[in-house]
């Protein structure tokens, strides 16, 4: 079966050499009979099963997490980190890791044939004025050292390396799971066990478990290669370039004078011939010219699938990021997807077992990451039926749309390399309430939070560092619509809901002002208005004027504790 990434892939390069590695450290419970019990245990420790524990230990839930491996990612593998991922990152405290290290950019370029000139040219930043860009350009190993730094000052998470589930035996009370070791084998026991163990996930064949969808049998090379360019920082695509006649390709540059450049190859291919290193030389060197030095950091050779487990959730084992869904890498829907899955289900875990909430909000999960994961496949088969057409007839309709593009807007619309991560609207979710005041489209419940500058106390702050980890009732108020003291110690069954007042431009009687008033345009506000956001920060329900009988529904609804 093709494979999302190939083992084989590592035949150029080894990572850079600075890559982290970790000793192996005896766990207590090795030569014991006894089982020792934590809350959480977590099958993986990339950026997804990191992220997870980090977002458990802020909420003060002990995990431990178990990776064979005894390193951090040995490629760049994940680079594209979208504006969403880079918000829900910032809650953990290290949003501007990336920012600051990484390569920010907006705006792209598509490229058809020969022209060097491009065929149209777009910008995924339509509002300015937000804390972060688009995306930012980052290695994959880079993140997993910062969660790593985070995790290491937390009390809550423990992270064991060449340790490696092998076995687990699952129960209506709790997971056992079986662990080996250079040393040898031991047991543990969990209330939950969180699969983010990747794309081959072993917990998902130790179930029995396995995806459903679509499997593409195009090839692709990735190669990351160091050298000082001067080419724009901008994703930049080209349809049937002179370098790879027929196929496409793909640029973006990435941190320490990284720079990954993808090919397509096509189906039918010899892998070791492609792998060979004169031949990968010669496509860098086609894409490059004879006169740029450079070296290698890491050379894959991919096919994917567009595909996802049935159900996330079974019982007390949840499967989260690629071990969940499967995506091509055209649009950065895969870790963005992944750590959409952990921002849905940490705080969710978190009622459960604080028993704030009934076990149907782990259902709450499955429902909406599927909805999530669902669109994410849906945008990358788009992407790569327009990429790699299957007929004469697709590739003409491509081509066509690729010359119109240069002239008419409407074939912009249609030109597709890669439908880029955008965060989910859950519109379909059981957990929302639905509109019943007069509101525009944007920020309707189900909508992730927008961020919006704001002032506190005379100083420059951002909204969504206001948002998130609790619900919160954002109330927009003036001088003649103070909040009123109902809205204030609001809760429901020991869920508590925060509240954040933001003041209209000119006015001083709230938490925050709306100087230059993006909130209350972003957020179709007028003074009364009210939204309740959950900690995930998106919308659950919003009033023209606070009602406290119809946001205590909301907040029964948004926590499963109505039927």
């Amino acid at each position: 079966m093709p494979e999302k990434y190939s083992d084989i892939g590592q035949a150029r390069g080894a990572g850079r050499e600075s890559r982290r590695t970790f000793a192996f450290v005896r766990p207590p419970q090795l030569g014991s009979s006894k089982v020792a019990h934590y809350p959480v245990v977590i099958a993986g420790g990339g950026p997804i099963g990191l992220a997870t524990a980090a977002f458990l230990g802020k909420a003060g839930i002990k995990s431990v997490v178990l990776e064979k491996h005894n390193s951090v990612s040995d490629g760049s593998r994940a680079i594209c980190w979208a504006k969403r991922t880079l918000e829900i990152l910032d809650r953990l405290g290290i949003g501007d890791h990336l920012l600051d290290k990484g390569v920010t950019w907006n705006t792209g370029k598509v490229y058809f044939r020969d022209s060097r000139d491009p065929v149209y040219a777009f910008d995924l930043l339509a509002d300015k004025e937000q804390k972060y860009p688009a995306f930012v350009n980052l290695q994959q190993y880079f993140v997993e050292e910062y969660l790593l730094e985070l995790l290491a000052e937390q009390e809550f998470s423990e992270v064991r390396w060449q340790q490696e589930l092998v076995a687990l035996e699952s129960s209506d009370s709790e997971v056992v799971v079986t662990v080996d070791t250079p040393d040898g084998r031991y047991r543990l026991s969990c209330d939950y066990l969180i699969a983010a163990d990747g794309h081959r996930s072993p917990v998902r064949a130790m179930m029995g478990l396995d995806f459903e969808g679509r499997v593409f049998e195009d090839n692709f090379l990735i190669a990351d290669v160091r050298m000082k360019a001067g080419f724009p920082v901008e994703r930049r695509f080209w349809f049937d370039p002179p370098f790879n006649r027929g196929q496409t390709a793909l640029l973006h540059k990435q941190a320490a004078d990284v720079w990954r450049i993808d090919f397509q190859l096509g189906r039918d291919i010899d892998r070791d011939t492609v792998l060979d290193e004169k031949n990968v030389d010669a496509k860098i060197r086609a894409f490059l010219g004879p006169d740029v030095d450079f070296d290698y950091e890491w050379v894959s050779l991919y096919t994917f699938h567009c595909r996802r487990m049935k159900q996330f959730v079974h019982d007390r084992v949840i499967f989260v990021g690629d071990s969940a869904h499967l995506v091509s890498p055209f649009g950065a829907r895969g870790a963005n997807g992944g750590l959409q899955d952990v921002d849905n289900l940490v705080w969710k875990l978190d009622l459960l077992m604080q028993k704030l909430a009934p076990a149907d909000i782990l259902k709450s999960y499955d429902e909406e990451r599927i909805y999530g994961a669902d669109e994410n496949i849906m945008n990358s088969t788009r992407s790569t039926d327009f990429i790699s057409p299957k007929s004469e007839i697709s590739k003409a309709f491509r081509d066509a749309a690729l010359e119109l593009a240069r002239d008419y807007p409407f074939a912009r619309a249609i030109v597709n390399s890669g439908r880029l991560s955008v965060p989910c609207v859950l519109d379909e979710s059981r957990l929302m309430t639905a509109d019943e005041d007069d509101f525009t489209d944007t920020m309707r419940p189900g909508s992730p939070c927008m961020d919006a500058p704001l002032s506190c106390g005379g100083e420059p702050a951002w909204l969504l560092e206001h948002l998130g980890e609790r619900f919160v009732g954002l109330y927009f108020s003036d001088s003649e619509t103070p909040i009123p003291d109902a809205a204030r110690g609001l809760e429901l069954g020991g869920i508590p809901v925060d509240t954040v007042t933001v003041a209209a431009s000119g006015q001083d009687d709230g938490e925050m002002c709306d100087e230059n008033g993006n909130a209350y345009l972003h957020y179709d506000a007028s003074p009364g208005t009210y939204y309740l956001i959950r900690p995930d920060q998106h919308v659950a329900g919003r009033w023209r004027q606070f009602d406290a009988s119809r946001v205590a529904d909301a907040l029964a609804r948004a926590t499963c504790q109505t039927t």
